[in-house]
């Protein structure tokens, strides 16, 4: 059981002195952590937020990496279709193209939306963020810049159009001559990158930056 002098001091402490455990909802002092330390829930063992070392510096050279993949990726060929002498090069471009062409109308704007659209969104607030706790400048944009990011995270669904993509190689591959194209490993690049980047950017540490809480962030 909770002691009720404890719960009362935790209550005379201001909001940015507290967290709350996400799984149980115990509601503690923020420990204060030091670089590559994290803090775990005393309750159930969950994992509050890490404090890594040169976030803001490690998460923009991942930002600008996926940014320079997300052409390649989006508008070289995936594969190339060797069929009846034809050849065709597929791009997720292309394919959206081809979608809208069918008459397919909603699902080429969903494909677009959470392929290319909703994905380069994110990168670009993520870069606006990041510059915004580098530069040390227009941090209150970076605050609603990474609540933008925050309601677009469930949108972006490069790893289900990855798996489109490996459906349709497997089921074409005994009905034609396939060649798979460099746009395919950008692709794939750039998912990784993307996952890499959303270990390495702590939203506990980004919060704290933009708030003014944490002034070395970037170290």
């Amino acid at each position: 059981m909770p002691n009720p002098a404890d719960s009362e001091t935790l209550a005379q402490l201001p909001l940015e002195k507290l967290v709350a455990c996400h799984e149980c909802d115990l509601l503690m002092r923020k420990p204060t952590l030091q670089n590559d330390e994290k803090a775990h829930c005393p309750r159930c063992g969950y994992e509050l937020y890490a404090h890594r070392h040169n976030v803001v510096n490690r998460s923009l050279a991942l930002v600008i990496t996926a940014l320079l993949l997300y052409v390649p990726a989006n508008f070289l060929p995936i594969m190339q279709l060797h069929l009846l002498g034809q050849t065709s090069d597929d791009t997720v471009w292309s394919g959206v193209v081809g979608l809208y062409n069918s008459q397919m109308r909603g699902v080429s704007v969903v494909v677009f939306l959470c392929s290319m659209a909703i994905p380069l969104l994110k990168l670009l607030c993520q870069l606006l963020v990041l510059l915004s706790i580098r530069l040390d400048v227009g941090r209150s944009h970076g605050l609603l810049f990474y609540r933008v990011y925050h309601h677009l995270r469930d949108w972006g669904m490069l790893e289900v159009y990855f798996m489109g993509v490996l459906v349709a190689i497997v089921k074409l591959v005994d009905l034609a001559e396939l060649t798979i194209g460099l746009g395919l490993f950008c692709f794939i690049s750039l998912l990784l990158v993307q996952v890499w980047l959303e270990v390495v950017m702590s939203p506990h540490q980004i919060w704290s930056a933009l708030s003014g809480e944490d002034e070395h962030a970037g170290d």
